[in-house]
């Protein structure tokens, strides 16, 4: 006599509510890694080295940041972040991020030999809104302005014409948390200041 089919148990998981070799299908792959791990690690068995190669990223990055605290003179205390780990921004690689200078830059950019562009970029630094910024330039200079990414894929604003014999005055005017001193202008490739 053949014996009865038993019913096949398939184990769902609980975040994505897919069976686990379906959760990197998912919506959110990256919260069920931790349950992945727990459950089936047989599975995904790189998901298991990733997360130790993490962990111990993490525990260098936490020790090479209090070793730079501590070489202050500061002396941290457990858990307790320190206003030098807070500043300090890691980029892949283990690179640090430098805190952005805020300052305004304006150049000059000549076009078919006699038409200009003037370029304005920085201004969102000291919360100015693109967009506003843009408009009340139009406006004031009677010519065109918009807001564009600039060769570093920042935003900048785009004004047509050589705009930059008032346009200090009407940015200090304008926005007056943009003190005179911080703003520059670019003349052959060096930064001068507007003052």
């Amino acid at each position: 006599m053949a014996e009865k089919p038993q019913p096949v148990r398939v184990l769902y998981c609980p975040i994505c509510s897919f069976p686990p070799e379906y959760c990197e299908f998912g919506p959110d792959f990256e919260k069920c890694k931790p349950w992945l791990i727990q459950n089936t690690p047989d599975l995904y068995p790189n998901l298991a080295k990733e997360a130790n190669d993490k962990e111990a990223a993490k525990a260098a990055d936490q020790l090479q940041s209090l070793a730079v605290s501590c070489s202050d003179g500061a002396t941290p205390s457990a858990g307790t972040p320190t206003s030098k780990q807070e500043e300090v921004k890691r980029l892949p690689g283990g690179k640090i991020k430098k805190k952005e200078k805020q300052e305004v830059v304006i150049e000059k950019v000549v076009r078919n030999k006699r038409k200009c562009v003037t370029i304005v970029k920085g201004l969102e630094l000291f919360g100015v809104k693109l967009s506003d910024a843009s408009k009340k330039l139009g406006k004031k200079f009677a010519t065109g302005a918009s807001v564009v990414k600039g060769a570093t894929e920042k935003e900048q604003i785009d004004v047509q014409g050589d705009i930059s014999y008032d346009i200090v005055e009407f940015i200090t005017e304008t926005w007056p948390n943009v003190p005179e001193t911080a703003i520059y202008f670019i003349e052959d490739g060096r930064k001068v200041p507007a003052t």
